[in-house]
């Protein structure tokens, strides 16, 4: 499987997200055979909507599948909590990192689950992260749990 081709469109929606003001994640969601079932980026900021990070937008919008074992969840950052979580309450086979420098997730929480991970380290998603979180650290913390800002 050519996982830096699956990355591509997830990265797309990262660039789209930024370009919108969002915290820059991606997601795509493929079949076992490398085709593409749907597609999702962060949209809390833009959407108001604390609960659309990039993989719950790519999941949601997959719709109902009969087993997502099969399913390859590729990702432009590692995943928080409440991803992971997502990834592991529906035991989804494969999820693809873009990259885990500027967020290290909970990649091995995944492994210990038997979810296979790949981490491609990607400089582009490197490069996209780090340039929001440079410029928008309160919601870059907002975003992964660890403000206690709040919002009128």
């Amino acid at each position: 499987m050519d996982y830096l081709a699956l990355l591509q469109p997830a990265l797309e929606q990262a660039e789209q997200g930024f370009k919108e003001g969002g915290v820059p994640v991606g997601a795509a969601m493929f079949d076992s055979r490398g085709n593409l079932i749907s597609l999702g980026r962060n949209r809390r900021v833009q959407d108001n909507d604390p609960s659309i990070h990039g993989e719950t937008d790519a999941f949601r919008k997959a719709g109902r599948q009969k087993t997502y074992q099969d399913k390859i969840l590729v990702t432009t950052l590692a995943p928080c909590w409440y991803c992971s979580g997502l990834i592991r309450q529906f035991n989804i086979g494969t999820v693809v990192v873009g990259e885990s420098h500027n967020f290290s997730g909970h990649l091995e929480w995944l492994r210990d689950a038997g979810v296979k991970v790949v981490e491609l380290n990607d400089q582009a998603c490197i490069n996209l992260m780090k340039q929001f979180i440079e410029a928008n650290p309160e919601i870059w913390n907002e975003d992964i749990g660890e403000c206690d800002c709040t919002h009128d």
